[in-house]
């Protein structure tokens, strides 16, 4: 007979806070940011770029033109309702009809929800022990330690007993991913589109190479927020939605029966 692992507090006020926020916050920002890149949906690098200039990117009607491939816009971008043509899928814009004035508004105000609790999120991890919890060692790095993590989480064979008390080498780096450069980097090239900050701090525009370029990486570090909270929500409902989100409401947890395979690996950790 299995014994049942008994709860252990998973996430700390702190961390769960910051969740809900940031979840609301980007929420918000990415689909009001979609409204704002509906008004010229197209990306360019360098200093200037206009209707003439050759894009990287572009929304075309049913597809994306990122370099020379085309891609399908999978219902959210070029697409047709109604017998009307949307550059971005109202489903996925605030607000769901043409107001750029009204998208900006609404950026800009869950910037500061997004930037604030961001900020107090980030001391606390630098300075306590979650930075430890995150940080990848050197034995976790190693490239069999990587590559089993992901046939594991291929398989869905999820860690269970203590293994899932840790945070796996995957879970690490795409935590310090998004929380080291994505947000920051949209931070950054956010100010950097402002013209007042331009005005006050012009050497960021040098910084990212121009507005254009500052467009282009705030498109690209938006869109990895995007694929973050993809992965990171099917593996939630993969892994157990009710005991995922019961953990970061409650902040604890209760891990599944240890299987000896998974956990005769130290790297492995938990699945969200």
């Amino acid at each position: 007979m299995t014994d049942v692992p008994a709860p252990f507090y998973r996430h700390r006020l702190p961390a769960r806070l910051w969740h809900w926020v940031n979840a609301l916050s980007v929420f918000v920002m990415l689909m009001s940011g979609l409204m704002i890149l509906s008004a010229h949906p197209r990306l360019y690098w360098g200093r200037y770029g206009a209707n003439a200039d050759h894009a990287w990117f572009e929304i075309l009607p049913g597809h994306v033109r990122i370099g020379p491939v085309m891609l399908p816009g999978f219902g959210i971008f070029g697409v047709t309702q109604g017998g009307q043509n949307y550059t971005v899928n109202p489903l996925f814009t605030i607000p769901s009809h043409y107001d750029l004035a009204g998208s900006r508004e609404w950026h800009f105000a869950f910037a500061w929800i997004l930037v604030v609790p961001g900020i107090l999120y980030l001391a606390w991890t630098l300075i306590g022990r979650h930075r430890r919890e995150l940080a990848p060692t050197l034995d976790e790095l190693r490239p069999a330690n990587v590559l089993h993590d992901i046939n594991e989480h291929a398989h869905l064979r999820f860690p269970t007993g203590e293994a899932a008390k840790r945070y796996n080498i995957l879970q690490k780096l795409s935590y310090v991913g998004i929380i080291f450069i994505a947000i920051p980097g949209a931070i950054l090239t956010g100010l950097t589109l402002s013209p007042g900050m331009n005005a006050a701090w012009p050497w960021l525009l040098d910084l990212t190479g121009g507005r254009q370029s500052a467009r282009s990486i705030h498109f690209i570090c938006a869109m990895a927020l995007a694929a973050f909270i993809l992965v990171h929500l099917v593996m939630v409902v993969l892994a157990g939605p009710i005991n995922e989100i019961r953990s970061m409401v409650t902040g604890w947890y209760r891990p599944a029966p240890d299987r000896i395979s998974t956990d005769s690996d130290p790297a492995v950790g938990s699945a969200t």
